[in-house]
């Protein structure tokens, strides 16, 4: 069933071609009712908002804040435009690459013709942003970037670290490391049941970093083997871009039979 973005004020409602819940729930992390729920899609705007001066690239919008927090009763819409989404994906953005492999909710021919050639978006050079990403969340779990006030005090209190960016650390090396060696990530995760386990604190955190080093290195050892390409093909990406919105185009503009 497509989901109901209009009442966030998502304007383009008609156009939109894919959505899932991300986060947590995508991964297989989540626990128990801590989390917010995270929409994710994309939507190809009209052709003014694409050919014209008045171009947009997404749309996001959240509850959290609103209410005092990000809860579980909070809503984060992130919803971006087809072309906005495949330039992330082409350069190897991990969370822009889970659309290729999360359980939708909602999806329609337009989508399946682009997720049905998922190796154009592909590259060993991947393995770089997903690596770095990881060692953002590292660094932020250390207190060596970002402000202190950003971790989860709670889970702070309780285990002596954040537990939820060690398993984002954890997640993303692994992500990276079946993605060089299978051209694809799988959502939800092979670990759902370990990353549960890290983000309830089984492990201390000098556990936490040896295991990030270890698959740090056997990401690095993957890439080196992979079957992907070495750069993804950026004219064959333009070219199922430009067929798929064409022809979604000219169906919206010929209406219902």
């Amino acid at each position: 069933m497509k989901p109901d973005f209009a009442q966030y004020g998502f304007c383009h409602q008609e156009n939109l071609i894919m959505a899932y819940i991300g986060g947590s729930q995508a991964h297989g992390a989540k626990v128990g009712e801590t989390d917010d729920t995270d929409w994710y899609g994309l939507y190809v705007p009209p052709p003014n908002k694409v050919l014209g001066l008045e171009r947009e690239e997404h749309f996001v919008f959240t509850t959290g804040g609103k209410l005092g927090g990000n809860g579980p009763s909070d809503v984060d819409v992130c919803l971006y435009t087809l072309i906005k989404w495949a330039g992330l994906a082409a350069k190897g953005n991990p969370s822009a690459l889970h659309f290729l492999f999360a359980p939708l909710e909602f999806t329609t021919d337009t989508w399946e013709r682009v997720a049905a050639r998922p190796e154009l978006f592909l590259a060993k050079g991947h393995v770089k942003p997903f690596l770095g990403f990881a060692d953002d969340q590292m660094k932020r779990l250390l207190g060596q970037k970002g402000q202190k006030n950003v971790h989860r005090a709670e889970l702070e209190e309780l285990h002596g670290y954040d537990t939820k960016y060690a398993m984002h650390v954890i997640r993303l090396y692994g992500e990276a490391k079946e993605l060089m060696e299978n051209g694809r990530i799988t959502l939800p995760r092979p670990n759902r049941d370990e990353l549960i386990e890290i983000r309830k604190g089984k492990y201390s955190l000098a556990e936490i970093q040896e295991l990030g080093r270890q698959l740090e290195i056997e990401a690095l050892a993957a890439q080196t083997s992979s079957p992907l390409p070495d750069r993804v093909d950026r004219l064959a990406i333009s070219n199922l871009l430009t067929d798929v919105q064409l022809q979604l185009w000219n169906e919206l503009s010929l209406g219902p039979d």
